[in-house]
Formats: C-alpha cells, structure tokens, sequence
C-alpha cells in the first residue's frame, strides 16, 4: 500500500493538477476552468506561431521606415544594405568564423554557468547547512555587475579566452542559481505532509517530487541565462578579441563602418531569439501538465 501511496505522490507531483470534473450539484470542468482565465485575459483564439509575431512587425517597420525615407541610413542602415553587407563579409571576410567563435564562446561559458549553478542551488536549496554558507555569497555576488568584475578578471586571467568564458560562466551562474533555489523551495506544503503521512524517505521525496517540482524555476532561469550569456558575450568580445562578431563590430566601428555594425546586432539578436525560442519550446514539452492559459 506504501508503494501504490507513493506512485499517487510522484504522479501528483510531476503531472497535471487535479481537475475539477463538472458535476450535477453545480461543479466546474477543467475545461470550463481554463475557458474563463482565458476569457478573464482577452478575448480571441490563440494565435498560431505567435512567437515570430512581434520580430515580423519590427521587421515590415524597419523595411517600411527605411524605404519612405523616416529612418535614415546615418540613423539606421537599411536591411538591404545590411544584407549586402552580410554577404560581403561573408565571401570577403571571415563572417562564418566570427559566428562560430562567438557562438563557441556563449555556449561554453553558458555550459559552466548552468552546471555551476545548479550544483550551487541544489547544495544551497535542499540542505539548511549549505544555505547558510552559499546563499548569503551569492546574494552578495547578485549585487555586483558582473561586467564590473572584468578588470579583476583580466588581472587574474589575462586578455585571452579564459577571462571570457569565466565571465560569461558567472553572468550565467546567477539566473540559473536563484530560479532553481526558489523552485526548490517553493514546494506545496501539502506534498511534504502526505510524504511524512505515507513514510516517504527524505531521498525519494527529493527525487520524486522536490527535483520535478523546481524544474520549471530550472527552466525561467534558462531563459535568463541565455539572455545574460549574450550580454556577457557582447562586452568581453571588445576586450582584445581577434575574431568573433564583437571583433568584427570593434573594425566596424573604427572604419565608420554602420551596416557591418548593424549586420553584427542581427546576429546577436538572432542567437537571443532562437536559444530563448528552443528554452520555451522545451518547457512547452517538459511541462505540458502545467499548460493552463493556452487552448
């Protein structure tokens, strides 16, 4: 009976809430459920690839404002130009190599953050001893900008590409730590009751319900840490990079060069939508039993 109990626990935890069935005496169904939050939010069906919505209609502006002449290219290079100007760098240059340096870049310190702070918010999250000792530190750290730390770092590291993936690691480290901490700590007291309530062990309470239940706070923090990994990969690429997309933006920038600096953002941009779109596309995917306010 303790194990039938315990399978009932790990299905509450890592599957749909209960829901309400409609009943004669007047109860409510899930569906009905869902229907007034969505009513409650706006009116309207879900639209369909709603995700590339927002980037289409800042595009047709952009296309719109450069062709009728309201932004001008010393403001703001046309997306034609901007797109010759790819193409140049790409045959010309050596566009493909500074995607891949700064992609190699993002993706390692991004990599050391996430594993690093997970570690961090399990230690910090599931026992009272390592909070003591690592939560205050990273509150601490939480308070100082990263990017303020470089001058530090390069004296410690040196110019080269250790000092940059350190930095991007750190800047990572943070989202990924409070998101996962907070989602260790924010189980239901009604779990842990019917664990004690049915003799559930500490280690298969953590395994089975507290490590499900803080994925989603796992996940919130992925996406603030792909953002951050960026931004970390932005500054540290005009610290004495030889290749990279911020090394061709520094040239860019020396040669008055505006359509290759424009061509450089594009890219950025780029990295940030579709890392963030593959994170939400996950959660979608992992969380499926959470989905509440989508048809």
């Amino acid at each position: 009976m303790t194990t039938d109990l315990a399978t009932d626990l790990t299905s509450t935890a890592t599957t749909a809430p209960p829901t309400r069935t409609a009943t004669k005496d007047g109860g409510v169904s899930a569906e009905t459920d869902a229907r007034v939050v969505r009513r409650r939010l706006g009116p309207g069906r879900r639209i369909r690839f709603a995700f590339w919505v927002g980037p289409t209609v800042l595009l047709a502006v952009w296309v719109i404002g450069s062709k009728t002449g309201l932004i001008s290219e010393q403001v703001l290079s046309a997306p034609w130009t901007v797109v010759e100007s790819a193409k140049t760098q790409w045959t010309d240059q050596d566009l493909l190599g500074d995607i891949l340096a700064s992609l190699k870049r993002a993706v390692i310190g991004l990599a050391l953050g996430i594993a690093a702070g997970t570690v961090l918010a399990l230690l910090s999250g599931l026992s009272r001893v390592g909070e003591s000792l690592i939560d205050g530190p990273i509150q601490i750290k939480r308070s100082i900008p990263t990017l303020a730390l470089i001058p530090l770092f390069i004296a410690w590291f040196g110019i080269g590409e250790q000092m940059k993936i350190i930095t991007i690691a750190l800047i990572t480290l943070i989202p990924i730590y409070i998101h996962t901490h907070n989602g260790l700590r924010s189980i239901e007291g009604k779990y842990a009751e019917l664990a004690e309530t049915i003799g559930l062990r500490r280690g298969e309470f953590i395994r089975q319900v507290v490590l499900p239940g803080a994925l989603p706070g796992f996940l919130l923090g992925m996406r603030f840490a792909v953002t951050s990994s960026l931004l970390g990969l932005v500054v540290v690429e005009q610290y004495n990079a030889t290749s990279g997309i911020g090394h061709m933006m520094t040239l860019a920038q020396n040669y008055g060069q505006t359509d290759i600096i424009v061509v450089g953002l594009v890219i950025y941009g780029a990295f940030g939508f579709l890392a963030d779109g593959a994170v939400r596309l996950t959660e979608r995917k992992v969380l499926a039993w959470r989905r509440t306010l989508e048809g």
